[in-house]
């Protein structure tokens, strides 16, 4: 029948995009992973990055230089040397190192987030200077007539501690300062509070010059980058590692091939960020809101330097004047990204699905907050999304139980139809029109459920709330497959029994194909994450109590209809013999 045949292609299609998930994910082309290995002879930093002309003129904004010509203000990778220091920053949920030499946050290490759950004291390291991850954010003040006066990547602070701890209050200030010859002072002041892994960056100027003092702010991220190997399949439909830019209206992804070949990419923008994702991590750069800034993003070989930059300001003499940015290091936790921008969540990459995602997120995030565990978050919105479908699907099962009781006369017209197919179609079609059966509604559940099942498996994917989350007994990690293939065998045990539940397809191929259909379907989802084979184990289940229960109401219906029938036959009979 067609309804058979086009849920078992729809079947079929969705395994296939699974399988080709997985596949990525085991053997595609490798990311740049968190706190992983990269090359046994890493390529150091090279921060001679080029940077657009200060307007000495006032302007609103400096102008970029369009080719590579264009760099000037080169600032020198910092070095160690007896006036500079490193400062040791600890928080609940970070562990930070501050180089005074440029005020550089050299090292940031994720308390509460293992590289993987059996290893739970190796953490994630999002910044380093080491061989592992190679990456610093840093951020210094430009002065338009003389560079003297102002700080740079080199400027080394000094701090009046060598170590910060966050303790038991909720907010951790660690100040630098610099002061010149001239008699221009800048304080460089890092704020972190409690639970927070958005890191307040001020700079302020006092001019205790007797001349004004223009300048603007610089913040860089820079990365080592490299290029992975690549496959016949596109890496960023699974996981987007790389860089992101906000230009106040959309995110746009700007590829490490794209800025080789193109050159820089340099963007204006209002209200806009800029972020380097690692999967379930980004680095940020977040300027004030509503705040005009250019956006600098550029590869050298195996650097990448993205630099952002403020508008400059003029500081009386006597006056002083404050630079603010907010940076973000750590996991991207949507509340914590909201709350920094309302589109920084634009960095949990959802695809095509957001419409989707982003409800279901919310959702099981509010059903969490009642109950919890995400396992048990899972089971809830699954039980909310069957009961928001209840009278669609009942619909479609009131249509598979009518086929099902007319199997008998089905099966009794293919015997008589069997050497004429057009025959039988037609006979077939007249059945179902007189019994009020739509033999296409069978193809409903299946439709309904593929999108949100695609959904619940970016969800899984993409949302750092879900990785490493328990939920019980064996199942340790919902983002993960289940370690004993039990949930699985459940799964196909569960799918095997619905089918039994609704009419056998007439072809006898077809039938074949839906009996090993959950053989393959728990072959396949071995190896997704257990949080999705819950919510399907789960709808699964719901399914068959609802199919069950639509089947005994049908059946009852179709035997007090054929007694009405009977008692009508026997009436009319006993009339015609009383005639």
């Amino acid at each position: 029948m067609d309804n058979q045949r086009l849920i078992t292609w729809g079947l079929f299609g969705l395994l296939l995009y699974f399988t080709w998930q997985t596949w990525m994910q085991d053997y595609g082309p490798a990311s740049q992973p968190v706190a992983a290995e990269q090359a046994e002879s890493p390529v150091p930093l090279d921060t001679d990055a080029g940077l657009p002309e200060l307007n000495s003129a006032g302007a609103e904004l400096p102008s970029i230089a369009s080719d590579d010509a264009g760099r000037i203000n080169p600032a020198a990778t910092p070095e160690v040397d007896a006036n500079a220091a490193v400062i040791r920053v600890e928080t609940d949920v970070l562990t930070l190192e501050i180089n005074t030499r440029g005020g550089t946050l050299q090292h940031a290490e994720m308390r509460k987030y293992p590289v993987a759950k059996d290893q739970p004291d190796k953490k994630v390291v999002l910044l380093d200077t080491g061989t592992d991850t190679l990456a610093m954010l840093r951020g210094w003040l430009r002065n338009s007539k003389d560079p003297a006066a102002a700080t740079s990547a080199n400027t080394v602070y000094t701090a009046a501690e060598t170590e910060y701890r966050l303790g038991d209050a909720d907010e951790l200030t660690i100040p630098l300062t610099w002061t010149s010859e001239s008699g221009i002072s800048i304080q460089k002041i890092f704020i972190l509070k409690r639970g927070q892994y958005a890191i307040e960056m001020q700079q302020i100027v006092y001019n205790g010059s007797g001349e004004p003092w223009t300048g603007d702010q610089v913040t860089q991220l820079l990365r080592h980058s490299v290029e992975h190997e690549r496959s016949m399949f596109d890496v960023d439909s699974y996981s987007y590692n790389g860089s992101l830019f906000f230009n106040g209206e959309k995110a746009e992804k700007l590829k490490r091939d794209d800025l080789l070949d193109d050159g820089p990419a340099n963007f204006t923008a209002d209200n806009g960020w800029y972020a380097a994702i690692e999967h379930h991590f980004l680095t940020a750069i977040v300027p004030e809101a509503e705040s005009t800034n250019i956006y600098q993003v550029r590869v050298d070989d195996h650097q990448l330097t993205a630099s952002v930059i403020s508008a400059p300001q003029t500081v009386a003499p006597g006056a002083s004047a404050v630079f603010e940015r907010q940076l973000f290091v750590g996991p991207k936790l949507q509340s914590q990204l909201e709350e920094l921008h309302p589109k920084l969540t634009l960095s949990v990459d959802y695809g095509w699905l957001t419409i989707l995602s982003q409800p279901m997120f919310w959702l099981l995030s509010a059903v969490y907050s009642f109950v919890g565990n995400w396992g048990w978050a899972i089971i809830g919105v699954t039980v909310i999304i069957k009961l928001a479908f209840y009278k669609l699907t009942q619909a479609s099962g009131r249509s598979m139980a009518k086929m099902r009781e007319l199997q008998p006369r089905m099966k009794a017209l293919q015997d008589r139809y069997k050497d004429d197919r057009q025959a039988l179609s037609q006979a077939m079609m007249d059945l179902y029109k007189r019994e009020k059966v739509n033999p296409a509604a069978g193809c409903l559940p299946i439709l309904i459920q593929m999108p949100f099942f695609l959904a619940f498996y970016w969800v899984l994917v993409e949302s750092v709330e879900m990785r490493q989350a328990p939920f019980a007994l064996w199942i340790t990690d919902l983002s993960t497959r289940d370690p004993y293939f039990i949930l699985p065998i459940i799964m196909g045990a569960a799918m095997l029994f619905q089918q039994k539940l609704n009419p056998a397809p007439a072809d006898p191929v077809q039938a074949r194909v839906m009996q090993i259909m959950p053989i393959m379907f728990t072959g396949f989802f071995a190896f997704f994450p257990s949080g999705l084979v819950l919510y399907w184990v789960t709808n699964t289940l719901l399914s068959i109590a609802q199919q069950w229960r639509i089947n005994k109401v049908v059946h009852a219906e179709a035997l007090a209809a054929k007694a009405g029938k009977n008692r009508k036959s026997k009436k009319k009979d006993t009339t015609t013999d009383a005639k």
